[in-house]
């Protein structure tokens, strides 16, 4: 059980100032459509139905545009989407997981290739960089819900195998098969967690110096612009300077 912070950089996402919402929403309202196409609609019955939903209200996703995916997923019209999991190196040899729902794997696969081409890095092999990452239960909760020591307790009580806790939230992992159970135990102790999934996690992080880290972010944001890519994951740390600086 640990209760130290971790780098929050690891899975690159889009702040809402930065993203366009109408793609983001169409990435969120992808996954919906996917998760009610395999299972039954109701986000009570269907586990990755309601990690979905939960992360579409996250974002502020309007309940009518949720409501039409899974009506959508639930037609016998709907789109299918493939799942598709590239891994390989950016700038620096910093390792990636570049997770996709596609309808057309040969533009996904050339977008993505073109994409780490373009800045420096490597498309490798299934397999080729998976093993420096475990696949993690993750529940994010905000501050106010207690202490970082209360928060080791209700891990403990709930069967987390940890909990971190930064300056910004506290964040539960458990392993995917005991994802569903923790978070019911969760839910009943401090109520839904405001993100929640099951997500690749480095093993370990490298910090990586600023101009690999500018270089890094560029291809990062490409990946995340492509309506297919869902998640990048990488074992990189970037400065705190560097983090300021795109901040600004």
């Amino acid at each position: 059980m640990s209760g130290h912070s971790h780098a929050k950089n690891v899975m690159f996402k889009k702040t809402k100032a930065n993203a366009a919402r109408s793609k983001l929403f169409s990435k969120l309202a992808r996954e919906i459509i996917v998760a009610s196409k395999a299972g039954l609609p109701d986000p009570d019955h269907n586990a990755r139905l309601r990690t979905a939903v939960v992360a579409a209200r996250a974002q502020s996703v309007p309940r009518d545009v949720i409501e039409r995916a899974i009506k959508k997923g639930q037609g016998g019209d709907a789109e299918s989407y493939d799942e598709i999991r590239y891994e390989g190196y950016g700038p620096g040899g910093v390792a990636l997981i570049v997770e996709c729902l596609t309808d057309n794997r040969t533009r996904t696969a050339a977008d993505v290739r073109a994409a780490f081409s373009k800045f420096g890095g490597a498309l490798g092999e299934t397999g080729s960089v998976g093993f420096m990452f475990h696949r993690n239960g993750v529940f994010t909760y905000p501050l106010d819900k207690g202490s970082a020591d209360d928060m080791l307790e209700v891990a403990l009580d709930v069967g987390a195998d940890e909990v971190d806790t930064d300056d910004e939230e506290h964040e539960f992992l458990c392993s995917p098969e005991n994802f569903t159970a923790v978070r019911d135990a969760l839910e009943a102790k401090l109520g839904q967690a405001a993100t929640s999934g099951i997500y690749f996690r480095p093993v370990t992080t490298n910090l990586v110096p600023d101009h690999v880290g500018e270089t890094l972010v560029k291809l990062l944001e490409t990946l995340d612009d492509s309506d297919d890519v869902q998640r990048v994951t990488g074992n990189y740390e970037l400065s705190e300077a560097l983090l300021a600086k795109l901040g600004e």
